[in-house]
């Protein structure tokens, strides 16, 4: 394989009671990327596309992640890298994740395939470590796996891939304001009570439950933040009005999409998907807020190949 052409979807994280490590992979919104190989050892980044982004492969989320896999595997020659960047960066949505996962899944695969799933896990955090100070592993997870995932560990990566509902739909309202993870991390509290950890606890529980027994009701029920969204609903406007609405609408739940400040919403089946989608887009109205608006399946693939030669 010389070359190969990946799509690298959009990603949910957090999903409200699942601070860092719950995340979900979104259907058709997302990057393209292609990598080459190259007769120029080390890493190019010769095109941008859709957003200004540094061409820098030591400052660019995925020449960091692929450096860090080349760490590991020893290659006899070069990479070179174009994107076609659609997920803009800072938008809650993984923008930093799609280009960190595409990356390294897209090197492997022209080195032969030696790394695990994990161990691109491990190497896309390095990206992700690099635009939000801390490796967070919750959005590159379902890329690599797809469909929902649960992050049990760190060190050593460990992933459980969760089975979704068939009428599991999202919808995102991603307000065009930008808002960087390392800033929103900021607003956090480093410590917690611990009835608030119990609650999110039992919560998290609940939802891979729910997710196990095709149980719309327990996910609902479950879909509840009690230590994060208090202090980061505040960088996002209308965030509440936004989540009340979704739900009287007849969302399962609505959170804060990653470090925001994009919203989500999980339905049952697509036509209260569209319905909530219609009333989420409302709230914005009255204001002189860009939005865009998505409604997604969730995506079973992750990274996917799109042509390879």
């Amino acid at each position: 394989m010389e070359e190969i052409k990946v799509f690298c979807p959009a990603s949910v994280a957090n999903v409200s009671c699942g601070f860092d490590v719950l995340g979900f992979c979104l259907d058709g919104i997302g990057d393209e990327m292609i990598i080459r190989k190259s007769k120029q050892k080390g890493i190019q980044i010769i095109k941008i596309d859709g957003h200004q982004l540094t061409s820098n492969p030591k400052k660019n989320v995925a020449g960091i992640a692929i450096n860090s896999l080349l760490n590991q595997y020893q290659s006899e020659f070069g990479f070179e890298i174009e994107i076609t960047k659609r997920i803009k960066p800072g938008s809650g949505i993984g923008s930093s994740a799609a280009s960190s996962a595409g990356a390294v899944f897209a090197a492997n695969k022209i080195l032969g395939d030696p790394a695990s799933k994990d161990d691109l896990i491990n190497f896309a955090m390095d990206g992700e470590k690099f635009v939000s100070g801390k490796a967070i592993p919750d959005n590159v997870s379902p890329l690599i796996y797809g469909g929902f995932t649960l992050t049990r560990s760190i060190n050593p990566i460990d992933v459980i891939k969760l089975p979704v509902p068939d009428e599991l739909v999202a919808v995102i309202i991603h307000p065009q304001i930008e808002i960087k993870t390392i800033h929103s991390r900021e607003v956090l509290k480093e410590n917690v009570s611990m009835e608030l950890a119990t609650k999110q606890w039992a919560n998290l529980a609940g939802m891979i439950s729910g997710l196990y027994e095709n149980n719309y009701d327990l996910i609902s029920k479950c879909l509840v933040d009690e230590i994060v969204e208090p202090h980061r609903s505040s960088l996002i406007p209308e965030f509440y009005n936004l989540k009340n609405k979704a739900i009287e609408a007849g969302a399962l739940g609505c959170g804060i999409s990653g470090s925001g400040p994009s919203v989500f919403a999980l339905t049952k089946g697509s036509e209260v998907a569209n319905r909530v989608a219609y009333e989420m887009k409302k709230v914005f109205t009255p204001h002189n807020i860009e939005i865009q608006c998505y409604i997604s399946k969730i995506n079973p693939n992750g990274v996917k190949i799109i042509s390879s030669k």
